[in-house]
C-alpha cells in the first residue's frame, strides 16, 4: 500500500533561499507488517543469501551461553500485550491474565541461556534498487542487507552494524533459513516483520548544521509566529515540520537532535562521509506532521499502532544512523546515534 507523507506546512526554500542548495532527497522506508519473502525489500524479513557463504556471527559473543532473552519470548510477550491492550475489559480489571502475566515477565527477565558458538547477527534491513532506484551502491550491485549483533556493543549503547552489497542475480542458490541466536542482549534490537512503501520526500538539514547566522533568522521567524506564547496557537517548527523526516529513511540529511554536529571522516582514508540509512523505531510521536495521510485514521495506542510497525528502540527512541565513505563502499561505516 502506498504512503503518503502531507505537503509541508510551507515552502521553507521561499522563506529561506540559501536552503535551496541544501536540499536533498531521502526516501522514508514506511515499514508496515506483513510477510515478506527474499525477493523483497524488508524490516527484519528473510534474506537473499547464498547458501555457500557463511552466514555473519558477532566475534564478540563466542561463548557457550549469554546473559539475555530468547526471541521467541521477546515475539509471545509483544503478542499477548498487544491483544491484552486491544481487548475490552472491565473497569479496574488486570490487563493480564495470571498465565499471561508469567510469560510476559519471563520474557524480560535475564538469565544465562546456552548459546552454540558465536551469536548469529540479526536482519535488520534489506533494500533492493528495483524498490528503490536511487539505492546507493556500488557498481554492478542492485541489493543492500543490512545485519546486527542483538547486544549493545559501545559506550553509546547500539548493536554492531555490518552491510553486504550483492548483486541479486548471482544469487541462484539462496539459504533456506538463516540461522537465529538463541540469546538476544535486549528485545529492542529484534525487529519486526515489515514490508517496506517507500516515498521519496525532500529535506533540508537540521538547524545544528546551518549558518549560524540562518539558523538565528529561522528561530526568529518561528518565534514571530506566535510573539506572546498564547497557548492553543499552531506554530510550524522549522526542526520538527521542515527540516529532516522521521523514520526510518535512505539518504537524506543526518537527523541530528541531542548533540551538536561533530565532524565524521572515514575512518580508513580520511574521506567525507554521507548518510546512508536511518533506523528509527518511530515514524512519528507527538507531532504528526510527517504522519502519512493513509494512517491519519489510526486512533489506538501509539507503541501499537504503524508508527511503530518495527518494534526496534534505539537508546530509548533515539534513532541509529549509518554513514559510509563516499570514496569507497569498501571502507568501513561510521555509526552515530541521535
Amino acid at each position: 500500500m502506498t504512503r503518503t507523507t502531507p505537503p509541508r506546512p510551507l515552502d521553507v526554500a521561499a522563506l529561506f533561499p540559501e536552503l535551496a542548495p541544501l536540499a536533498r532527497t531521502a526516501v522514508r522506508l514506511h515499514p508496515r507488517p506483513g510477510a515478506p519473502t527474499v525477493a523483497d525489500s524488508s524490516v527484519g524479513g528473510p534474506l537473499l543469501w547464498p547458501a555457500a557463504e557463511p552466514w555473519p556471527t558477532c566475534p564478540d559473543h563466542d561463548a557457550p551461553s549469554h546473559r539475555g532473552l530468547a526471541p521467541d519470548d521477546v515475539r509471545r510477550r509483544r503478542r499477548i500485550l498487544a491483544d491484552a491492550w486491544t481487548r475490552p475489559r472491565a473497569e479496574g480489571a488486570d490487563l493480564l491474565t495470571a498465565e499471561e502475566r508469567e510469560i510476559v515477565d519471563r520474557a524480560v527477565d535475564e538469565r544465562r541461556i546456552p548459546q552454540e558458538g558465536p551469536v548469529p547477527l540479526i536482519p535488520v534491513v534489506q533494500l533492493y534498487a528495483a524498490d528503490i532506484p536511487t539505492l546507493p551502491r556500488p557498481a554492478g550491485t542492485d541489493l543492500l542487507q543490512v545485519l546486527w549483533c542483538p547486544f549493545d556493543h559501545d559506550e553509546d549503547y547500539l548493536p554492531a552494524v555490518e552491510l553486504y552489497w550483492r548483486a541479486s542475480a548471482d544469487v541462484t542458490d539462496p539459504l533456506l533459513a538463516a540461522p537465529e541466536p538463541s540469546v538476544i542482549g535486549t528485545g529492542d534490537y529484534l525487529p519486526e516483520l515489515c514490508l517496506l512503501h517507500p516515498e521519496t520526500v525532500t529535506e533540508y538539514p537540521a538547524p545544528h548544521e546551518l549558518p549560524e547566522e540562518l539558523a538565528d533568522r529561522i528561530e526568529a521567524w518561528e518565534d514571530a509566529q506566535n510573539p506572546d506564547g498564547q497557548d492553543g496557537i499552531e506554530v510550524v517548527d522549522y526542526q520538527y515540520d521542515l527540516s529532516v523526516a522521521p523514520g526510518c529513511k535512505l539518504g537524506g540529511h543526518g537527523p541530528w537532535s541531542f548533540s551538536d554536529p561533530f565532524p565524521m571522516s572515514c575512518p580508513e582514508c580520511g574521506s567525507d562521509v554521507r548518510p546512508l540509512l536511518t533506523v528509527d523505531g518511530s515514524e512519528w510521536d507527538g507531532n504528526t506532521s510527517w504522519r502519512p495521510l493513509e494512517d491519519a485514521d489510526y486512533d489506538g495506542l501509539h507503541f501499537l499502532g504503524p508508527a511503530c510497525s518495527t518494534r526496534l528502540d534505539i537508546g530509548r527512541s533515539y534513532n541509529l544512523q549509518i554513514y559510509v565513505c563516499v570514496a569507497s563502499y569498501d571502507h568501513p561505516h561510521i555509526q552515530n546515534m541521535q
